[in-house]
């Protein structure tokens, strides 16, 4: 018995089952890079172990007309929270950063609210709605460096938590809750 050549039409079927594989082969593995490029955008970078030097350099401008530096604040825990009077949840959670504020400083706690905005939005919305801590005027370069401590998307509001020895220790993006800061105080 002789084996008889194989015909055209398996071997045209051959060829086209192999090219679907290939084809199935490579689209999957580009979904796959994709998704773990999607993936690792999303992520949110470690933790900084501490923050650059040069935050405790940095001098702000006050709404009174007045500067903050940076550095009269080290040493102690340091809640920053970057708000901007056109973002509706920023808004809503500053009587809450008052209140808290109010219940920690004498427990060593500071806020320092950082505006990403202009002067007089700022200093019309505190004439309305005053807060209990001191308020400094970042402006447009906030965001920079909101981003620098961790806001990867650069939105607001955005709060960061300085240990005493300016370790970052927390971090949220999006408004913040009771919660939020009860567990922080537990921890910090």
């Amino acid at each position: 018995m002789t084996e008889s050549p194989p015909s055209q039409d398996a071997s045209s079927n051959l060829l086209r089952n192999r090219r679907r594989w290939l084809v199935g082969a490579v689209a999957g593995l580009a979904a796959l890079a994709g998704a773990g490029i999607a993936w690792r955008r999303g992520q949110a970078p470690a933790l900084p172990s501490a923050v650059d030097a040069q935050l405790w350099q940095l001098q702000f401008a006050t709404p009174a007309g007045g500067t903050l530096n940076m550095a009269s604040l080290r040493g102690k825990p340091l809640l920053i929270n970057f708000w901007a009077t056109w973002c509706p949840p920023c808004v809503e959670e500053l009587p809450l950063l008052s209140r808290f504020y109010q219940e920690n400083s004498d427990k060593g706690w500071q806020v320092l609210g950082l505006a990403v905005d202009q002067p007089s939005s700022v200093n019309q919305f505190l004439e309305k709605s005053p807060v209990t801590f001191p308020v400094a005027m970042a402006g447009l370069a906030g965001i920079g460096l909101s981003r620098s401590l961790g806001n990867v998307s650069g939105g607001l509001p955005f709060t960061v938590v300085l240990k005493s020895d300016g370790r970052v220790a927390h971090r949220k993006i999006g408004q913040l809750t009771p919660t939020d800061l009860q567990a922080w105080t537990a921890r910090s």
